[in-house]
């Protein structure tokens, strides 16, 4: 059990040379709280609090945020069939129950998926839809909420498409729809710069909430049915929805039925939410025209529930999870006088001991002596008043205080010699919420301010070996302001970095890694490598900005988030005159667009004069660009990724060390593939999508060429196995290339002329043992066809069971559950011929039940073909989580022949990359690797390394010996040896 105690009461309770624990509020210096500190430290005590005890992934242990979200969203579903009940519609929410009348989690989750088993088959009234749930915040509360939404069937909305989503629902106006929308908000989404000209930024947003004004009611809450507030809010925000717009948007005809205040923040974000509700009565109706609330379901206007105990609904569990979590502990705390021999989470959860504040929160009497006065105080003729000669104003957001990042910034500015002074703090109130500081930071010398700078972007943008799990997954956001001094010396005198500016196009997996390596140019973090790989005439120092542009601007912000020198931008690329705007910012343009895009953008480049670098193919569209690039002055890089990229780069720098030496290639072969590491290879296919399922199938069902001892051989990309059930590639499990045997040597025209051919089936693990063969039988069963399916043309939906059964020619008549099982799967997969192995029928058995094909479930209208509905669950079922890695594995085998000597060498190349954990999740190993080389195509551009014009490909020494050189410093191992 665990109560909650009223400040004054706990600090009187304190006695002396005792230890508590408990949730005190005091570590991040909050003013208010500093007299139970003093009465802590005055009474020699020691203090544990709660809220510090986090595990490895940066998250609090001991929290009921997620059991306060799911009981939230179960009760709301019930209220919602009453209230759609009352308005005139039957739903399925009507069987729900509230969450307290269950007996377990597990109980009521069995009922929500339920209700959305009798949505998928018999769909929701038109009359009511299109029904969207839009949930703001993102932390556990939300999580919690969205894990019972996501049980109904569903789709997730960006709120850019809202609009477009209800013109689509309203226009269909007889038909019934079998699924529910949700839409995920966060604070970009509900404010906007007062100031037009400025895009919104998440930390000048925390610091200066008065610049920006309120558009939810105006951009969200027009289009939603049920409003779910998880988000956490201060009074010096505005409000997410005020008594004035409701009313407004309720003149209006909004559909909004009704609001689930989780966070129970009466009078807070949403303001006519004025009272809290009970568990045996969680709803008040409010009606906004007349301004008047009422405890029935029955008139006008909007339900709403703001339950204040919702954990307590799930009691046994709730109760479990925090005892379970607090007993493994409380031994240790009470058995250990040293503080310092206790595990790691509970030495960081010691803010005092004995009276002495631990190392970790030296930091608080720092802050507090530091002067809070308002920097419009600090200010004379123009300059800020401070001791040291050059000063800049540092913002610092983020887990300034849980995770203690405020503590390495200080001892930073500290340690180099400098000076701050606190001009702003604030604080977060909750662990999912972010705290915010103004620093003042000083320095006697310019270069010493500096390198205070950074060090300090260095903690702001880590690398992989550095600092604590912790601090990986808590990045400091930091903005650095305009150099001050006060002498004469000019801005530019003392700052003497060159800035160089870099486009992204495209906000993908690739982006990051991308946008990461080249905004940490200039930064501490990139010295060795920088220097050592790009030795450059001048001992001028650089930084690169990069613009990431994407369709949809949250993508884009995601990807910066954490990182220094980037803008977030939204971009639609067949907006030319946006493009041609964005384009004539900076120096050099990467795509990372689909192919279909280079080429446009590619022109744009040529008539202002910018460079381009992309990872895709150099197809014949991009190589009739050559001469204008050329006119133009500028170079158009392709194929700078992992396949096309390195790939080739490996290729080429072996070959042509072989002819150096007077060498022939007598062979040549080449593996490269993207699988899931061995520990995510956990079912029956063995593989996971790192991308769009139905892009993949269809790029592994185009045919293939490659050369093998003398002859070219053709692939069909549905048959990968011959007449006799023989792999039709002998000996290689993935891509391949081999060169006749009577050749004396292998220009890379034979390599790209046969590459480019084979690598579209190859690449990725389309040959991947074990995994051709199942893919071989689910074609030849006809999931993977493409044209519309009799069954799925109609409103009313099959099964997947029944779809499978209709596949597979299955009388579907008097069958029970049993009938269609993995056993009964494989045998009518032999009977009708489809493989001619019992191994590999089960194996395609297996997948199938797997996948999901078998299940009594509705399939979603959207799905009007075969192909659909497997992609449809192999989306669902073949994803990556977020802590499972992928793997890539690149190997080159040359065999090369010495004629005077009469000796063979056998020269190999291999890379070998894990996905790698990093600020809470995955980064891909494909992403890496694709997206290094072709920022380090940006970067020998940048730098001049590269000086040949035109399209060129990464196939020259000029562009394949520096870029091996610096992916290789920048972590990604190349692996070669002799024989």
């Amino acid at each position: 059990m665990w109560s909650y105690f009223g400040y004054q009461a706990t600090k009187d309770m304190i006695l002396p040379n005792r230890a508590y624990a408990f949730f005190s509020h005091t570590h991040k210096a909050q003013k208010e709280n500093m007299p139970l500190l003093d009465k802590i430290l005055a009474e020699r005590v020691s203090l544990y609090d709660y809220e510090l005890i986090v595990g490895d992934n940066g998250k609090r242990l001991l929290a009921f945020g997620k059991y306060a979200g799911r009981a939230g969203m179960i009760d709301f579903l019930r209220g919602l069939g009453q209230r759609y009940l009352s308005l005139g519609y039957s739903t399925p929410f009507l069987s729900l129950g509230a969450s307290y009348m269950y007996p377990s989690l597990a109980a009521a989750k069995a009922a929500v998926i339920t209700v959305g088993e009798e949505i998928a088959s018999q769909g929701l009234p038109s009359g009511i839809c299109p029904v969207v749930f839009v949930f703001t915040g993102s932390g556990n509360v939300s999580v919690g909420a969205q894990e019972i939404f996501k049980l109904l069937p569903h789709v997730f909305v960006e709120p850019i498409r809202l609009s477009e989503l209800f013109g689509k629902g309203r226009n269909v106006t007889s038909k019934r729809v079998f699924q529910v929308y949700g839409c995920i908000v966060t604070s970009r989404d509900m404010v906007s710069h007062k100031d037009p000209s400025k895009t919104f930024d998440k930390a000048d947003y925390y610091a200066h909430p008065e610049h920006y004004n309120p558009i939810f009611h105006e951009k969200i809450a027009p289009y939603a049915s049920v409003i779910v507030n998880c988000m956490y809010w201060e009074r010096r925000f505005p409000r997410l929805l005020s008594t004035k717009q409701i009313q407004e948007l309720n003149k209006k005809g909004c559909p909004l039925v009704g609001i689930s205040d989780i966070t129970c923040d009466i009078g807070g974000s949403v303001e006519f939410v004025n009272q809290t509700t009970s568990i045996d009565s969680p709803f008040f109706r409010y009606e906004p025209l007349t301004d008047s609330y009422h405890n029935d379901m029955d008139g006008n206007g909007i339900i709403c529930s703001a339950v204040d105990i919702l954990p307590t609904e799930f009691a046994k569990e709730a109760s479990q999870h925090f005892g379970d979590i607090l007993s493994q502990f409380v031994g240790s705390l009470a058995s250990t006088a040293d503080f310092t021999k206790l595990p790691a989470h509970l030495t960081r959860a010691c803010i005092v001991h004995g009276g002495t504040l631990t190392t970790l929160y030296e930091y608080i009497p720092r802050m507090r002596k530091s002067d809070t006065l308002d920097i419009s105080d600090n200010h004379t003729n123009g300059h800020i008043n401070n001791k040291k000669k050059y000063s800049v104003l540092v913002s610092l957001s983020g887990h300034l205080f849980d995770q203690f990042l405020i503590n390495e910034a200080l001892d930073i500015i500290e340690a180099a010699g400098g000076s701050f002074h606190l001009v702003k703090c604030q604080v977060g109130q909750s662990t999912d919420a972010m705290s915010y500081s103004e620093l003042e930071v000083g320095a006697d010398d310019g270069k010493v301010l500096n390198q205070i700078i950074d060090s300090l972007t260095s903690i702001a943008n880590p690398t992989e070996n550095h600092g604590t799990p912790s601090q990986q997954l808590n990045k400091i956001s930091l903005k650095v302001g305009k150099l001050q001094e006060t002498g004469m010396k000019k801005d530019s005198e003392s700052d003497p970095k060159r800035k160089k500016s870099v486009l992204i196009l495209g906000a993908g997996r690739v982006c990051q890694p991308a946008c990461e390596l080249l905004a940490s140019i200039g930064t501490a973090s990139s010295c060795q490598w920088y220097k050592s790989c790009l030795q450059n005439d001048s001992e001028e120092q650089m930084d690169v900005h990069v613009i990431v542009a994407s369709l949809y601007l949250k993508d884009a912000e995601e990807i910066i988030q954490g990182i220094p020198n980037t803008t977030a931008v939204e971009l639609d690329v067949t907006d030319h005159r946006a493009l041609h705007q964005y384009i004539s910012q900076v120096e050099i343009v990467i795509s990372l667009l689909p192919a279909s895009c280079h080429v446009a953008i590619a022109d744009v480049c040529v008539k202002l004069k910018k460079h381009l670098v992309t990872a895709s193919y150099v197809d014949d569209s991009m190589s009739m660009m050559d001469e204008k690039a050329k006119n133009a002055g500028i170079t158009i890089l392709g194929e700078m990724g992992l396949d096309p990229g390195i790939d080739h780069m490996m290729a080429m720098k072996m070959i042509n060390q072989a002819h150096l030496k007077k060498g022939k290639i007598k062979s040549f072969t080449s593996y490269c593939g993207g699988i899931p590491s061995p520990a995510a290879a956990n079912n029956p296919l063995a593989y996971k999508f790192s991308w769009n399922p139905a892009g993949a199938i269809r790029a592994g069902r185009n045919p293939a060429t490659y050369k093998s001892q003398g002859e070219t051989v053709h692939v069909n990309g549905d048959d990968l196995y011959d007449s006799a059930g023989r792999f039709r590639i002998p000996d290689l499990p993935a891509f391949a290339l081999e060169c006749l045997p009577n050749r004396n040597s292998l220009t890379y025209g034979d390599l790209y002329g046969i590459g480019h051919e084979a690598s579209t089936i190859f690449r990725g693990t389309l040959r991947y043992e074990g995994f051709s063969e199942i893919m071989t039988t689910l074609v030849r069963i006809g999931i993977f066809n493409a044209e519309t399916h009799p069954l799925l043309k109609h409103e009313g939906r099959p099964t997947f069971r029944n779809f499978l059964c209709e596949l597979l020619k299955i009388d579907t008549e008097d069958m029970n559950e049993v009938v269609v099982g993995e056993k009964k799967i494989a045998e009518r997969i032999l009977e009708l011929g489809h493989c001619k192995e019992r191994g590999v029928a089960v194996k395609a058995a297996k997948t199938i039940v797997f996948l999901g094909l078998n299940e009594q479930t509705g399939i979603p209208v959207s799905c009007q073909s075969a192909f659909a509905v497997t992609c449809h669950r192999m989306e669902e079922r073949l994803t990556y989580s977020n802590t499972e890695q992928d793997m890539v594995l690149l190997h080159h085998e040359v065999e090369v022949d010495f004629p005077d000597s009469k000796q063979t060498e056998r020269h190999t190349a291999t890379l070998l990359e894990f996905g790698k954990a990093k600020n809470g999740k995955v980064i891909s190993a494909m992403a890496l690797t694709v997206g290094v080389p072709v920022a380090v195509g940006a970067l020998l551009l940048i730098v001049n390394k590269i000086k040949t014009r035109g399209v060129l490909r990464p196939i020259v020494p000029e562009v394949y010996l520096p870029a091996l050189e610096i992916v290789q410093a920048y972590g990604i191992k190349l692996m070669e040896k002799t024989e």
